[in-house]
């Protein structure tokens, strides 16, 4: 049994061409079920499309709504750089370890902590150990 070159090299550009299909019909149903504009009904009809036609369904959806694609990524990837909305609530170092007694002092006569989180927070400050 004899095989040459060019019957591998047609298998393996038929496997590359198939991974490249499935990448890129998930790829496009990430993107209909991101996108929260779309109705339910589209959403339904472009998955039965990209999965029974997916090189036809992969063209279609890129035609119709290609520059969508490419707004919805920007804007996930520009929300997911975004910063925290809310830091205040984690704790910052004060400028001595006076105003950290102080404020500790404070926090135990108001009665939001107890007196052994009291020494807890005076040591740390004297001792330099945050």
């Amino acid at each position: 049994m004899s095989t040459n070159f060019w019957s591998y090299a047609g298998w393996f550009f038929a496997t590359f061409v198939m991974v490249a299909i499935i990448f890129v019909v998930v790829f496009l149903l990430l993107d209909v079920f991101r996108d929260r504009d779309l109705a339910v009904g589209w959403k339904i009809l472009w998955t039965i499309l990209l999965i029974g036609l997916p090189f036809i369904g992969s063209l279609a959806y890129i035609i119709a709504r290609g520059k969508g694609i490419a707004d919805r990524t920007a804007a996930r990837e520009n929300a997911d750089r975004a910063p925290a909305e809310d830091d205040s609530y984690r704790p910052q170092r004060s400028s001595s370890p006076a105003e950290d007694i102080a404020h500790a002092k404070e926090l135990l006569d108001a009665g939001t902590i107890n007196e052994r989180e009291y020494e807890a927070i005076k040591n740390k400050a004297l001792t330099g150990h945050y």
